[in-house]
């Protein structure tokens, strides 16, 4: 237990075999029994493609409303078997390019490998990491012994140490990337005051840690398929992918959090209720496209381009 709520674990195959390699950023997908759940891979040395890797590193926060997924991973005991897939990575570094790396609470652990493979290459970087109280900070003595002068730790229970992202973003020079990790009202928060500040949308990285949670009030709407009629209904609880996937409709997607992007869909008719983190203001206030993976409907139905 790194803090009371945040557990490492150490994987290896159980067949004693070498693991795949992968970049900076990537997570790998667990089939659990309450679903597929991905966990952020943690490196304070470099992976090299070149040497075999035996073992897999994570760090997994028991959610309080945990649905199965985290509180399966904090139950497994040492010799317990997982089925994974191999690494995959929506949130790859740019090579060569400076880079602010912010992190909060336990959307730190992709931050990690970014910042070993930023300071192995010589590439510059910034890196901010902040949370509600230094308690709950996972790795803090690891991180500061091995970034230094690279590193700024935020504390919400510190006014004088709170994160500003408004400075921060009027701070960022013009080949700077900035990625972003953690609760969607971060996320949120620093797309918004980035664009304010004019760095384009290429630049700005994100990968949120943790689905849509239901909110107070959802009610039940409608989903119309454009190319075949069917209609279904989308209670409270469930997603339009998990309903249309239900109902026999054959969907891409991957991360299930809003961030990724593949699940984009036009909207024909109808109000998104947008609760994703990859689409624009702009975009949003539109209403022409959505995520299908967390966000819903404002309106009785939506006629969906599918």
């Amino acid at each position: 237990m790194l803090t009371p709520s945040i557990r490492e674990m150490e994987f290896v195959r159980s067949d004693g075999g070498t693991l795949a390699s992968y970049t900076p950023g990537a997570h790998v997908k667990f089939a659990l029994p309450a679903g597929e759940r991905s966990y952020s891979l943690i490196d304070f040395e470099p992976v090299s493609t070149d040497s075999a890797i035996t073992s897999y590193r994570f760090a997994v926060q028991l959610e309080a409303q945990s649905t199965g997924g985290s509180r399966h991973m904090h139950e497994l005991a040492p010799g317990d078997e997982v089925l994974a897939l191999p690494p995959g990575n929506d949130f790859p570094l740019v090579a060569a390019k400076p880079a602010l790396l912010i992190a909060g609470g336990i959307g730190i652990t992709p931050m990690i490998s970014m910042a070993t493979a930023l300071r192995q290459s010589g590439t510059g970087f910034r890196f901010h990491y902040t949370g509600r109280t230094g308690a709950v900070m996972a790795y803090r003595d690891e991180l500061e012994k091995a970034f230094g002068d690279h590193l700024a730790l935020h504390f919400d229970d510190q006014p004088e140490k709170a994160l500003n992202i408004g400075s921060m973003s009027a701070s960022v020079s013009a080949e700077e990337h900035v990625y972003v990790c953690g609760p969607k009202g971060m996320i949120d928060a620093v797309k918004s005051a980035m664009e304010a500040a004019g760095v384009s949308a290429d630049r700005i990285h994100f990968e949120l840690f943790t689905s849509a949670a239901e909110q107070a009030g959802d009610t039940a709407f409608e989903v119309e398929v454009h190319a075949t009629g069917e209609v279904f209904e989308i209670p409270p609880g469930k997603t339009i992918i998990d309903v249309l996937e239900a109902g026999g409709v054959d969907l891409i997607h991957d991360c299930l959090r809003g961030d990724c992007g593949i699940c984009k869909t036009d909207v024909i008719e109808g109000l998104p209720d947008h609760r994703d983190v990859v689409l624009s203001d702009a975009e949003k206030a539109e209403g022409k496209v959505m995520q299908i993976c967390v966000s819903r409907a404002k309106s009785a139905r939506l006629v969906l381009d599918l």
